[in-house]
């Protein structure tokens, strides 16, 4: 990406997150990006493309957050990775996910689901390898995306209680 697209991504990112993929019109979504009209329909020449270059942007945070340094042992990684997840939702998206706001905004779109498809797919992909829990991709999405769900209304009691669950698995495969 160049820093010109960086910053149009990065900009509507944060323009969707805060408002939703319905209510900012093209002037806001302009606005957010720090670029002229002209230079937003240059990069993406569509609100479609404004969305998938949001959620492109998104992803690579997403997993940098999550992923970057986290500890080698299984359980440590388990626990650092669950905390990072609250931590996101604390200070990025506390009412849920962006990929499923964007489909949930456009829910005939192929193209949006497969995108969140392969989003949540690498997430769980990316969980597997550094807690050792490979082959329950699943059963860890399954608590991530529960934890994420759940963040709203219980915080870091809902993070505890992904990572009770999170030991709980690491135990079965350890057994």
């Amino acid at each position: 990406m160049t820093d010109t697209m960086t910053r149009i991504a990065a900009g509507l990112e944060q323009a969707f997150a805060a408002r939703g993929f319905a209510e900012p019109s093209v002037e806001d979504l302009r606005d957010a990006a720090g670029v002229s009209l002209r230079t937003l329909y240059k990069y993406t020449p569509s609100r479609a493309d404004m969305v998938l270059a949001a959620l492109e942007h998104r992803q690579a945070r997403y997993l940098g957050h999550l992923f970057d340094g986290l500890p080698n042992a299984p359980k440590a990684a388990l626990d650092a990775l669950l905390d990072r997840v609250g931590n996101w939702m604390a200070t990025e998206t506390s009412h849920g996910c962006l990929f499923h706001g964007a489909v949930a905004a456009e829910p005939g779109s192929e193209r949006l689901r497969e995108v969140l498809s392969r989003h949540k797919a690498e997430v769980a992909r990316r969980a597997a390898m550094a807690t050792g829990l490979g082959g329950r991709e699943i059963e860890l999405l399954v608590i991530m995306e529960g934890l994420t769900q759940a963040w709203s209304l219980h915080q870091e009691a809902a993070v505890a209680g992904a990572k009770r669950l999170g030991h709980d698995l690491l135990g079965h495969v350890a057994a």
